[in-house]
């Protein structure tokens, strides 16, 4: 397949949300496909079409072990709460301690158009609400208090106990 270039904030198609996709066939599994290579080749853990600038409600995330291609998603339900270090493809070189649900259920449909259910909790629903706010036209940054909280990857706080990796 192919490695695209990711879109960086400032491109305004990260602003928009995308739209559902009607038609599942080649294409839409040639774009699944190209999605998966680039995140990987970042690397990353996810990745929204409208980072390679498509407008397709498309998605693709490997965590823990899965690969997940999430087509038309719907957040249905999140609880709880956790806060822990966020970075994007998108903010290249950035993270920041962001807070999402503890645990996620989306409704999405398979590359064929066939409905699937996926829950998560922990990192998947960090990564799952991530790539669905990345639809809805929303970066990680949006949900930060403040942009002081914003850090340079290799940047190190002031804390020496602060632990800054993402592993």
């Amino acid at each position: 397949m192919a490695i695209l270039p990711i879109v960086q904030l400032g491109d305004p198609v990260l602003r928009v949300p995308t739209v559902p996709v009607r038609h599942f066939g080649r294409l839409l599994g040639r774009l699944l496909d190209d999605m998966t290579d680039t995140m990987r080749d970042a690397p990353g853990v996810g990745l929204a079409a409208n980072q390679l600038g498509r407008s397709e409600r498309v998605a693709v995330i490997e965590v823990e072990g899965r690969h997940i291609e999430l087509v038309n998603p719907i957040l249905i339900r999140v609880d709880g709460t956790q806060t822990d270090l966020e970075g994007c493809l998108s903010l290249a070189g950035y993270y920041a301690p962001t807070t999402r649900g503890r645990r996620a259920v989306v409704s999405a449909l398979d590359r064929r158009g066939r409905p699937i259910r996926v829950s998560g909790k922990d990192f998947l629903a960090r990564a799952l609400q991530h790539e669905l706010d990345h639809l809805d036209g929303r970066v990680y940054i949006d949900r930060l208090e403040s942009l002081d909280a914003l850090r340079r990857a290799g940047e190190h706080d002031d804390d020496p106990d602060d632990d800054d990796s993402t592993d």
